[in-house]
């Protein structure tokens, strides 16, 4: 039995964090729903700007789009729209067994919004309508301004996927903006099941301290913040605060551990894998890491839910001197600011295919 199908046994979803037409197109990714485990997709700006510049597979769709005067992120989001709902249909049929625990894909909101509030809300909107699929999440960064989008989203039953989390005190806010959603819900008589995860960035907080922290705790510091994490998000879903809204029907917005494909060239190609490997948690991971996992990876045990030894890690890390809640702030703005430079990216590589196709 292969290790991704070990992990789906053992209460963890895997979701890859990757989408590309030619992987919807060649099989791909059907292949990987059947053999590697794979139960749902993940998708970014960065992911979108690979995909568009080096494949020649949109070309014919940029065409067509030009010709009914779409351009820049209108021409994308057409563009991305029908790569994720193309996804979506393929993994619904996992959506529908799992009633809605699995078989999800995601969209994210422009990143310049990471610090619109209303914006946010409106696109998250169209993008939901456009789209039709019950099985889709749209990403809105669990930033300051994201958080009361997020709030309004779900309140307005929009599945979202929080994204750009970096420390236990992010995972904990965007639950607090989801918990308050679905308390809000119920007290209006609606349907409290509104599904959503919370994405944790593991693998940047390990390239961050690198230099700073003895090579006894080096590319272990996203595990112990996972775990950290871990451990809230366990005594939380056990709170009465929790119990209260599951038993008035209400679906737990999941722990998503995502970044997980290991940076060091030294360290192991499963490292955070393995390292997190924890019930009723999804790790999103890059196709690269999701086939070394599956060619040679190895279960050796699920994470406990009081965190492993995640307390003592981060204790002997912030002896070195490292502010960890300072260093996950700083995270968070340096995401948000790639997403931005892909972003930038990934327009002008729309407006260059835009000309030299017109031309």
């Amino acid at each position: 039995m292969k290790a991704t199908q070990q992990l789906h046994d053992l209460g963890q979803s895997l979701w890859l964090d990757n989408i590309t037409r030619d992987l919807l197109n060649n099989g791909t990714l059907k292949k990987y729903i059947e053999e590697l485990s794979v139960t749902g997709l993940t998708s970014n700006p960065t992911i979108f700007n690979h995909a568009i510049k080096n494949s020649f597979s949109y070309d014919q769709a940029i065409k067509e789009g030009i010709q009914k005067g779409r351009t820049g992120e209108g021409l994308f989001f057409d563009l991305a729209l029908e790569d994720i709902t193309a996804a979506a249909d393929l993994f619904r049929p996992i959506y529908d067994r799992t009633n809605g625990v699995d078989g999800w894909v995601s969209l994210e909101v422009s990143p310049l919004l990471a610090y619109d509030t209303q914006t946010t809300i409106k696109v998250a909107q169209e993008l939901h309508r456009r789209a039709e699929r019950p099985n889709l999440f749209i990403k809105i960064p669990g930033t300051k301004e994201g958080l009361p989008a997020i709030e309004e989203s779900l309140f307005s039953g929009i599945p979202i996927n929080v994204t750009l989390l970096f420390s236990c005190e992010h995972y904990l806010a965007a639950a607090e903006a989801y918990l308050r959603a679905i308390e809000r819900r119920i007290a209006a008589g609606l349907n409290p099941k509104v599904h959503s995860v919370a994405s944790l960035f593991i693998s940047r907080w390990d390239v961050a301290v690198a230099s700073k922290v003895p090579d006894s705790l080096k590319d272990q510091l996203g595990i112990a913040v996972g775990g950290q994490s871990y451990e809230a998000y366990c005594k939380l879903i056990q709170s009465p605060r929790y119990l209260k809204i599951l038993n008035s029907g209400a679906s737990a917005q999941r722990l998503l551990l995502a970044s997980t494909g290991t940076k060091d060239p030294k360290a192991s190609d499963t490292l955070y894998i393995q390292g997190l490997a924890a019930p009723y948690t999804v790790n999103t991971m890059p196709e690269k890491t999701l086939l070394a996992f599956g060619d040679h990876g190895q279960v050796d045990g699920m994470l406990t839910a009081n965190g492993g030894n995640s307390s003592h890690i981060l204790s002997e890390i912030s002896k070195s001197g490292i502010n960890l809640q300072e260093l996950g702030e700083t995270l968070q703005k340096e995401g948000a600011d790639s997403f931005v430079t892909s972003w930038k990216d990934l327009m002008a590589i729309i407006d260059s295919k835009s000309t030299s196709l017109t031309a």
